[in-house]
């Protein structure tokens, strides 16, 4: 019983389904844009109460943004703006500061603090807060609910970053395949269809990117995608240079993928061919690497630790990735469209697969050295752990390619009696066409009486004929291979995991680096664990009561965090930073030590997510427990707790 190769339409119809699944998974349920840059203080504080009014708001980040003159907004409790507009930079040395000037003779009342920017490492940010001068008021200022690069344009935006880096990976990966591992290929449509398509693919997810920049970083409505004003805004910026340079090497790009499918194909003389070989090797690496620099020019790799060393560690880490899953993708292609592939091919592109790997190991090492820097957040962040998934899939395909490896090495003769035994199957398939073919036989009978005038008509469509049958027939054998069968199997498991693998990639680098959510983190911790004379007790306690809308986090600010009477206020957030409303918030202060309380106190609501409570009586100085209780519904509720030193 013959053993039958996998339809080519059925495998691709599943590669297309499980990306489809994968990209609904991880774009839908992922941060549309997780902030890369993270507000670690203000001045005044979230929920401060101030005697008098300041002169200004300054807000100070993680790492460096980009500012214009409308990324910090304040509002009085009518909503009107009362801020200069001029945004001053106030950075020193390591500190990214920024502050605006307040128009003077601000009333008694709440202020909203709206801020939003665009992080180093192109990703928009957002968030707000609110002091008091005086005294809480009610406010009647409303935040859209939509998060910084979040909506419509946050869901394109990111499929867009998706199927730019997948059209990467074709382009440069198919035509190393070509050049490095199967030169003969140069001349397969298939693969040539392939490499054109990565290079188009590219192009347009670029072009998308351009265009939707602008809505991305500020309104959020897709209609803006054609301002002709924010496109010139986003020209000046450095993602939207990248993205130019980007276009502009895909030109040069384009050249060179003419001139391998054209002038290299053509090129008969041995001498010659070598020659334009290593010019197309040198000038497709140069190109390559100018558009893999695109993104690290633009991306994590531009800020942060040690940048000088991250962008060629980054470049080198796209241009492995793309030699690898890209000419993974050719082989796949020339298994299924191209059966006359050589044995030699894919050990040659093991090889290249294999340096890949190392090379993909070492730059990766240090990606996440740069990027985690701690054990605890290398499973304590959402960076973390999908770095993790990342390197689990790396392992799943690299046990996958080891089993191709396998397949490889059971393959037939090397590509030397492949050729001559090729060579002897197409004479025997010509005889045996014929021979055995009773359409073929009657065909020349017919052409030989129907004259000279009409025989070579008839000679070149029997030769077509003799041709496909031919092909057909050869196809059909080497399907029939088991070892072959086995390597397309492989082949396309390696595929699905290496689509699973990109898809996770686009989500990481959109996620807040570990290292900068652990020092964020540290810096909310140290502000708010311990009270400092004179000054508010600010602390921030996540929670989650498993219903509905039941995560989010309690801003708790007792002022002045001092024994005797205190103002407290409470806020409570959702994950994306927006206030969320719950049906009731209650506290209790507890100095276990001296056995004092519960001591139980009942806010008073003031709005959305603001509950406030006056003349909070602190008996004593200690280490005193402050238990919140948050109840989201009728029956889902929590409580949680933190010491703190009062007094």
């Amino acid at each position: 019983m013959r053993a039958t190769a996998p339809r080519l339409g059925t495998a691709l119809t599943r590669l297309l389904l499980v990306t489809a699944a994968l990209l609904g998974t991880l774009l839908a349920g992922a941060a549309p844009a997780s902030a890369h840059a993270a507000l670690t203080g203000s001045d005044p504080q979230d929920g401060a109460v101030v005697a008098t009014a300041p002169k200004d708001v300054n807000l100070t980040f993680s790492e460096q943004v980009a500012m214009s003159t409308d990324s910090i907004r304040v509002l009085d409790p009518a909503g009107k703006r009362v801020d200069t507009g001029e945004i001053r930079d106030l950075c020193s040395g390591s500190i990214v500061k920024y502050g605006v000037g307040l128009r003077s003779g601000l009333p008694e009342g709440t202020y909203t603090v709206a801020w939003q920017t665009v992080s180093a490492d192109s990703h928009p940010i957002a968030g707000a807060f609110t002091f008091s001068i005086g005294a809480p008021s009610q406010t009647s200022v409303a935040l859209p609910d939509q998060e910084a690069g979040g909506g419509l344009v946050g869901a394109l935006y990111g499929i867009a970053r998706y199927v730019s880096y997948a059209g990467f990976v074709v382009l440069v990966g198919g035509a190393a395949f070509v050049l490095a591992c199967w030169p003969r290929g140069a001349g397969a449509r298939p693969v040539q269809r392939l490499v054109v398509r990565g290079w188009l693919t590219l192009t347009a997810a670029t072009l998308v990117m351009l265009l939707l920049r602008n809505p991305y970083t500020g309104s959020g409505e897709l209609a803006d995608a054609f301002d002709l004003g924010g496109l010139k805004s986003v020209l000046e910026t450095k993602t939207g240079a990248a993205l130019i340079s980007r276009l502009m090497l895909l030109g040069a790009a384009a050249l060179f993928v003419a001139v391998l499918f054209g002038a290299y194909t053509r090129r008969n003389d041995e001498k010659e061919k070598k020659d334009l070989t290593f010019g197309l090797a040198i000038g497709g690496t140069v190109v390559a690497a100018g558009i893999a620099g695109t993104w690290a020019l633009a991306e994590h790799a531009s800020t942060g630790l040690q940048p000088g060393i991250a962008m060629p560690v980054d470049i080198l880490h796209l241009l492995a990735v793309a030699a690898w899953l890209g000419g993974l993708t050719a082989l796949l292609v020339a298994l299924y469209r191209a059966p006359d592939i050589e044995r030699a091919a894919v050990e040659r592109f093991s090889k290249v697969a294999f340096a890949s790997v190392i090379v993909l190991a070492a730059t990766g090492l240090y990606q996440s050295w740069r990027q985690v820097g701690s054990w605890s957040a290398l499973t304590g962040t959402s960076y973390g752990q999908l770095l993790l998934v990342k390197v689990g899939l790396v392992a799943v395909l690299v046990g996958i390619a080891w089993v191709s490896r396998r397949w490889t090495q059971r393959l037939g003769a090397p590509a030397k009696a492949d050729a001559v035994e090729d060579t002897t199957e197409d004479a025997e398939n010509d005889v045996d066409v014929d021979e055995d073919s009773p359409e073929t036989a009657d065909d020349s009978s017919e052409a030989a009486d129907q004259g000279a005038s009409v025989a070579p008509e008839r000679a070149a469509q029997l030769a077509r004929q003799r041709a496909a049958v031919a092909t057909a027939r050869k196809k059909r054998d080497r399907d029939a291979d088991p070892e072959r069968n086995g390597l397309r199997r492989s082949v396309l498991t390696e595929t699905v995991v290496a689509v699973v693998l990109l898809a996770v990639t686009t989500v990481l680098t959109s996620t807040e680096p570990a290292r900068t959510e652990e020092e964020a983190g540290r810096s909310q911790s140290t502000s708010g664990s311990t009270a400092v004379p004179d000054r508010p007790v600010d602390i921030r306690l996540p929670f989650d009561t498993g219903g509905v809308d039941g995560k989010g986090t309690v801003r708790l600010s007792l002022d002045p965090g001092l024994t005797g009477a205190n103002a407290l206020h409470i806020y409570v957030d959702r994950p994306n930073g927006r206030p969320l409303d719950v049906p009731e918030i209650k506290v209790a202060f507890t100095l276990k030590e001296k056995n004092v309380g519960p001591l139980p106190v009942a806010p008073d609501r003031i709005q959305t997510g603001h509950w406030s409570a006056n003349g909070v009586q602190i008996p004593m100085a200690g280490e005193w427990q402050i238990q919140v209780t948050v109840r989201t519904s009728d029956i889902d509720q929590t409580t949680i707790d933190k010491n703190v030193k009062i007094g």
